[in-house]
């Protein structure tokens, strides 16, 4: 305690020392000469004299440096200065530099933290733009070619109709994903969790799927056969979402004539594992971090082979993080990819 003391007080301390010297030794020399000056007089006095002389260095040297730093601080612009508290202020060197670094650090890293938000904050809106703009565009143009005269033809008239609607439905798609993927980051998408057995639910996702994947003659299949069924605990509605997004996801990327293959793994006492494994197209490893970022695209000519809102991804991660579960991703360009998420077992 002492070497921090004598280290941060150290000047006015001396200053004020050396101060209470020399007007002791003025006061004896020329205040009263001839006179014998009592002793306890001039320690008193020099006493005093310290203890004013190092309660107003001390005070007017902080003041001063804690004036300086944020006048320099306002200067080049780190922010909002008032964080640096004029408490911590010393007259010590050694501590304002390391305060001072510390406090740099600590903006440099807000502000390179504020440019990564703003770059996906500009990629997003850019995303979102593209994404909204092409059936708007698709719908704008159907509904002009039948003011300029199509509508009179019947058939013309049904065809474009139908296109325009189907260009207002992918609108409505991808707003309905995006209401849905805001609730789930504010936090407002309540889970209902009951038990449900992950087997049955798999089963019926292929149901609903089945025709979808016979277009590219895909096989739904599980890696072997499940006698008895195998129960998990949470929101059933929404865990079918997951699995209906990862599996068609393997469809619209799988290759003609090929396999996505379902597996639920037993992984610790009580978690299992659920995999969905295909022999598409793969993913090549520098997109693998950015899969879950809404709108993100692996094929980054902006064209969009199949449909989709582009947040389904995005939509899996939230709602697998919702269950306080985790998420994962491998593939091999060319070779295929594995999703793959966490469940809680029931008990």
């Amino acid at each position: 305690m002492f070497k921090k003391f004598s280290k941060t007080y150290g000047f006015t301390l001396f200053t004020a020392a050396l101060l209470s010297i020399i007007s002791m030794l003025m006061l004896c020399v020329f205040l009263y000469p001839g006179y014998e000056l009592n002793p306890w007089y001039i320690v008193f006095f020099g006493a005093v004299f310290f203890v004013i002389c190092f309660v107003l260095f001390q005070y007017s040297l902080e003041l001063f440096i804690f004036k300086k730093i944020k006048t320099m601080y306002d200067d080049i612009s780190l922010l909002d200065a008032t964080s640096f508290s004029q408490k911590s202020i010393s007259t010590d060197m050694n501590t304002l530099t390391q305060e001072v670094g510390r406090f740099a650090e600590n903006k440099k890293i807000e502000i390179e933290t504020l440019k990564v938000r703003e770059n996906y904050r500009k990629e997003f809106i850019g995303n979102v733009s593209h994404e909204l703009k092409t059936p708007l565009f698709t719908v704008q143009g159907y509904i002009l070619t039948l003011l300029d005269g199509a509508y009179k033809d019947k058939a013309v008239r049904k065809k474009y109709l139908k296109r325009a609607n189907k260009g207002v439905e992918r609108l409505l798609y991808i707003i309905k994903d995006l209401d849905m993927i805001t609730q789930l980051e504010v936090g407002g998408l309540t889970l209902e969790k009951e038990k449900f057995n992950i087997i049955k639910l798999v089963k019926n996702v292929f149901d609903l799927l089945e025709m979808k994947a016979n277009k590219k003659n895909i096989s739904l299949v599980f890696d072997k056969q499940y006698k008895q069924g195998i129960k998990v605990y949470g929101d059933q509605e929404r865990i079918q979402q997951v699995l209906s997004n990862l599996i068609v996801n393997s469809i619209k990327y799988g290759k003609n004539d090929g396999t996505t293959e379902v597996s639920v793994e037993h992984l610790v006492k009580d978690k299992v594992i659920i995999r969905v494994t295909d022999n598409g197209e793969g993913i090549e490893n520098e997109h693998l971090t950015r899969l879950f970022e809404r709108f993100y695209r692996v094929d980054k000519s902006g064209s969009r082979k199949e449909g989709g809102s582009g947040l389904g991804l995005a939509i899996v991660k939230h709602i697998v993080d919702a269950h306080q579960e985790n998420i994962y991703v491998e593939s091999q360009h060319g070779i295929g990819s594995e999703f793959s998420f966490t469940m809680q077992l029931s008990a």
